[in-house]
C-alpha cells in the first residue's frame, strides 16, 4: 500500500503543472507574463487575420479590419494594420513621461508601446502591439483588467499572409459589375419573336 501511495506521490510530483501567477496590481506584470507566454489560442476569425477573445469580452461587430468589443462596461476598439503587417513597418514610439502611463515593448520581433492619458476623469488606453492597435476609455479602477485582456487579444493576434497579399492586390477590389438595361431595345430581337409567333 505504501509503494501505492509512494509512486503515485512521485508520478505527481514529476508531471505537475506549471501555474505562473499574474500579479493583476501591476500593469508592468500583466504585459510581462502575458506577452511572453506563445499563445495558439484564437476563436474569432476574420479575413486574413484571426485571435482570442478571453472570457468576459464579447465580440460586438466588425467593420474591415475594425472590430468593437465589450466588457464590463467599456468598449473595445481594435484595429489591424494588415498593411504594415505586409510590409513589415516599424513604429518609433518614444516614451512620454507626461503620460499617466507610458511604455515601449519590444518581445522578440514584436514590437509595440502602451500609453495611458487621463483625460478628465477617464483614462485613454492606447495599447499598439503585433500590428494592432487596441483604445479603449476606462475609468481609473478599470485599467489593470483592460491592459489584461487587451494583452491576450493582442499576443494571439495570427495573420495570413496568403490571405492579405491576395486582398492588397489591386484586382482583388475592383468590381466585375456589368451594366444591363431591361427597358432598352437590343436591336429586331422583337421581330423574331414576332415571326415565330406568326407560324
Amino acid at each position: 500500500m505504501k509503494k501505492i501511495i509512494f509512486l503515485g506521490l512521485l508520478t505527481l510530483i514529476l508531471t505537475g503543472c506549471t501555474v505562473v501567477r499574474i500579479d493583476t496590481t501591476s500593469i508592468d506584470n500583466i504585459i510581462n507574463v502575458i506577452l511572453s507566454k506563445e499563445n495558439t489560442l484564437y476563436n474569432r476569425v476574420g479575413r486574413g487575420y484571426k485571435y482570442y477573445v478571453p472570457r468576459g469580452v464579447t465580440y460586438i461587430d466588425s467593420s474591415g479590419t475594425n472590430d468593437k468589443l465589450y466588457s464590463n462596461g467599456v468598449y473595445y476598439y481594435l484595429y489591424l494594420d494588415e498593411i504594415s503587417y505586409y510590409y513589415k513597418k516599424t513604429n518609433n514610439y518614444k516614451v512620454d513621461n507626461s503620460k499617466y502611463y507610458s511604455k515601449k515593448i519590444k518581445n522578440g520581433d514584436k514590437k509595440g508601446y502602451l500609453e495611458i492619458t487621463k483625460k478628465n476623469d477617464l483614462y485613454l488606453i492606447e495599447f499598439v502591439y503585433n500590428y494592432a492597435k487596441i483604445e479603449a476609455l476606462v475609468q481609473k479602477e478599470d485599467i489593470n483588467d483592460t491592459v489584461l485582456n487587451c494583452s491576450y487579444i493582442l499576443s494571439t493576434i495570427k495573420y495570413s499572409s496568403n490571405i492579405i497579399k491576395l486582398s492588397l492586390e489591386d484586382d482583388f477590389l475592383k468590381n466585375k459589375e456589368e451594366e444591363y438595361d431591361v427597358f432598352s431595345s437590343k436591336g429586331n430581337n422583337d421581330d423574331n419573336f414576332l415571326r415565330y409567333e406568326e407560324k
